[in-house]
């Protein structure tokens, strides 16, 4: 990278920080114009955090775009978690920082936070009302063909933007022939890290331990994940569950604007030899078990959430109610 390229980047970086830090410092001071921070209460319904911990070329952009979308009308804050050089993985000190932030910054909630960081046990902490979390995962090998072209071409999102790979014309087809480091069959683990956390293990390219961790997490620590394939059903579920934040997120989602559609341009779908030698790799069982693993979760969750009338989903109206309630009142 040339100097003066460096210069830039340095300076594009510092003024994001800045920018970041004076609308931080505007918010602060409008929730504060009539009393001190410690003096702020919220009621319970606001007393609520939303982690978004997206996993890469998973439709996430498209999904983030609708709570940016929804938050001023359903009044909640978005906040992206930056981390340097998109490292998933946060130092025990900046781990210490987030928890502390995330729980005690009062003017920041309701709060959505969304970032490519790995799961975060909030518990380690000492913390006793933890974040909410969700996630969608997408099929292993269409994610790392995606993020393959996605580096060489960008998208139409910020189609100016120049990539890492740019210029770089090899097809993943082309790339797996040769035996190519960035479609690599160590590539597609990812999702499997993501879920299982900050443990060292976690990122232990075939761990068996990592994805019965990221199993487990799953289903204990994340109120829902959805599926690239099924993202409008995941969006339709939350709206039902989480309407504090995702009120109207349906409808937008199936009309809104452009923004919610982020697509890789010059992407070439693999053949099926390319597709059947990733396959054989142990790496890819391990992830693609750890993606039929969620997808059959999720397809439980919505199978009891939803019915299906003339081709078209409905969310099912509350199917519990209490009697025999006792002691009588006078």
């Amino acid at each position: 990278m040339k100097l003066e390229d460096k210069a830039s980047k340095f300076c594009h970086g510092s003024k994001e920080r800045a920018i970041a830090r004076h609308e931080v410092r505007e918010i602060e001071q409008r929730h504060t114009v009539d009393g001190p921070r410690q003096d702020v209460t919220l009621d319970e319904e606001d007393d609520v955090v939303i982690i978004y911990n997206r996993v890469p070329k998973t439709a996430s952009t498209s999904f983030t775009n609708i709570a940016y979308d929804l938050c001023a009308k359903n009044k909640y804050h978005v906040l992206h978690i930056n981390t340097t050089k998109n490292n998933p993985v946060m130092s025990l000190q900046d781990q210490v920082r987030f928890v502390k932030n995330v729980t005690s910054w009062k003017e920041m909630k309701p709060g959505f936070y969304h970032g490519h960081v790995s799961y975060l046990d909030f518990a380690k902490f000492g913390v006793k009302k933890k974040p909410i979390y969700i996630n969608v995962i997408r099929d292993p090998i269409e994610r790392l063909v995606s993020y393959y072209y996605f580096l060489r071409f960008g998208d139409d999102y910020r189609p100016g933007l120049r990539r890492r790979k740019q210029g770089d014309k090899k097809t993943f087809d082309e790339c797996v022939a040769a035996g190519g480091s960035d479609c690599a069959p160590e590539k597609l683990w990812l999702q499997i890290p993501f879920f299982c956390g900050h443990s060292s293990e976690c990122w232990n390219v075939g761990s068996r331990w990592a994805l019965e961790q990221a199993k487990y997490n799953l289903i204990n620590e994340y109120f829902l994940v959805g599926v690239t394939e099924e993202l409008e059903d995941f969006i339709m579920l939350l709206e039902a569950a989480l309407p504090r934040f995702f009120r109207g997120a349906t409808e937008l989602y199936r009309t809104g604007k452009k923004s919610h559609l982020r697509k890789t341009t010059e992407k070439k779908l693999p053949t099926k030899e390319t597709i059947a030698k990733l396959q054989q790799s142990e790496i890819w069982k391990m992830e693609n078990e750890f993606y039929e693993f969620a997808l059959e979760q999720f397809q439980f969750v919505r199978a009891h959430a939803v019915r299906e009338k003339d081709g078209e989903l409905y969310i099912l109206a509350q199917n519990f109610f209490y009697e025999k309630i006792y002691p009588k009142s006078n």
